[in-house]
């Protein structure tokens, strides 16, 4: 006899409205209202269903149940991720293209970008000392973009840095509003995408020269599962699904230098520690902060689980922020607290703030690692390297701004270096 149950729902016809009014926080409430880690709602015009905590991720991640074809909106394909890329894919075509991106990520040439970082952090701080203020979330995306730039071996010309900059920017800063913002969102991703695809074809030709040992070379010549290579079309949308990703890092930078102030006995530990401190300190950022709040998959065929039903084609989402804050998963979700990365056990599946799984077979996110070592530099620059004072100005942050950012943007003032 089944042990069938009814999957609690959200009837109302303005979801989609809660939806970007709660944001980060939709699901979660949701989750405490009907006391269940699964609800079925109304979502982008049709029915979804939405699943937090350890549990449900591992639900999620399982390639035998979900795909991700046809999954992501087509605001985000158009803004986001790019049609065709990697976060779109099933099976082997995955596996295909996300060896592409993991390719690129061993030790030495992560070594290498958290190298041309600090450098960036050397030469941007010098500047710094002749500003009376500067904007740090601006400064740090341009840093991570001419950093991005050198590491995937796309080239840039110094007057067009600040262009990109804002080019890659919109694509993440405005792809989930309803506003103008996503107007110019699309905008700028058709206009890079158009630019990479013409260099795509010009490195094919020979009419520019790439690094064999660099993604733009690596990308343009890699070959799918038919051994055919890849369209110029869906090459520029995988070289950006590594600018933009880097570059929007700067959201987790800005949130660590307001974990720094707001939070100075925990910054005092990374000041008097080494990496271990560090690497507590801004895996607590990770957690606690808002940076994406759910990932989507749709069912690949009709499946029950703990007595409710999926079936075939239904629109998921996993919530992210939700699950990084379960209280049956993390102890005082609510408090920022480093130390309890002292025993976490390293699952895949409770702490998501860029996806879970597994790396090489499932969607957790490639550029993960490259993310940590990014931030253990901004942590160290931060508490290790430099002096400054935080002058007055908003440092709230609103749960339904995807994604989320301190209002002020981060303010330092009379920045200097420490000899």
């Amino acid at each position: 006899m089944s042990d069938h149950k009814e999957m609690p729902k959200e009837t109302g016809l303005m979801e989609n409205v809660r939806l970007l009014r709660e944001g980060y926080l939709y699901i979660m409430n949701r989750s405490e209202k009907y006391d269940s880690p699964v609800f079925e709602t109304n979502l982008l015009g049709e029915k979804g269903v939405c699943l937090t905590g350890k549990e449900a991720a591992e639900l999620f991640y399982d390639n035998e149940r979900f795909k991700r074809e046809g999954a992501a909106p087509k605001l985000a394909q158009k803004t986001l991720f790019g049609e065709g890329g990697v976060q779109g894919l099933d099976g082997e075509e995955h596996r295909n293209r996300k060896a592409m991106f993991m390719s690129m990520m061993t030790k030495d040439s992560l070594e290498e970008i958290q190298g041309l970082f600090k450098e960036k952090w050397e030469r941007y701080s010098r500047k710094w000392e002749a500003e009376d203020e500067i904007v740090l979330y601006d400064e740090v995306k341009k840093m991570l973009a001419e950093s991005a730039f050198e590491w995937t071996g796309v080239p840039l010309m110094e007057e067009n840095l600040e262009e990109w900059t804002d080019e890659l920017s919109d694509m993440f800063e405005g792809a989930a509003s309803f506003s103008l913002k996503h107007f110019q969102s699309r905008r700028s991703r058709s206009k890079a995408e158009e630019r990479m695809e013409a260099l795509v074809e010009k490195v094919r030709s020979g009419g520019v020269h790439a690094d064999e040992q660099r993604a733009l070379y690596q990308f343009s010549f890699h070959k799918d599962t038919n051994g055919e290579l890849l369209s110029p079309a869906v090459v520029a949308v995988e070289l950006l699904n590594l600018l933009r990703p880097i570059t929007a890092i700067s959201v987790y930078a800005d949130f660590t230098a307001l974990a720094v102030h707001d939070h100075p006995e925990e910054a005092a530990k990374v000041k008097n520690g080494g990496e271990d401190e560090q690497q507590r300190f801004i895996q607590e950022v990770r957690r606690y902060y808002p940076f994406f709040p759910f990932a989507a998959a749709r069912v690949k065929k009709d499946f029950e689980w703990k007595g409710y039903e999926f079936k075939k084609d239904t629109l998921t989402l996993l919530d992210l922020y939700g699950t990084n804050h379960h209280p049956d998963l993390w102890n005082q979700p609510d408090v920022f607290n480093p130390d309890r990365f002292l025993s976490w056990s390293g699952s895949p599946f409770d702490f998501i703030p860029q996806g879970g799984g597994e790396y090489d077979i499932g969607h957790r996110c490639a550029g993960e690692w490259l993310t940590l070592d990014i931030l253990r530099v901004t942590v160290d620059y931060l508490v290790n390297h430099l002096e400054y004072t935080v002058p007055k100005q908003d440092l709230t942050y609103s749960m339904n701004d995807i994604p989320s950012l301190p209002e002020s943007r981060m303010k330092l003032r009379d920045v200097r270096r420490r000899d």
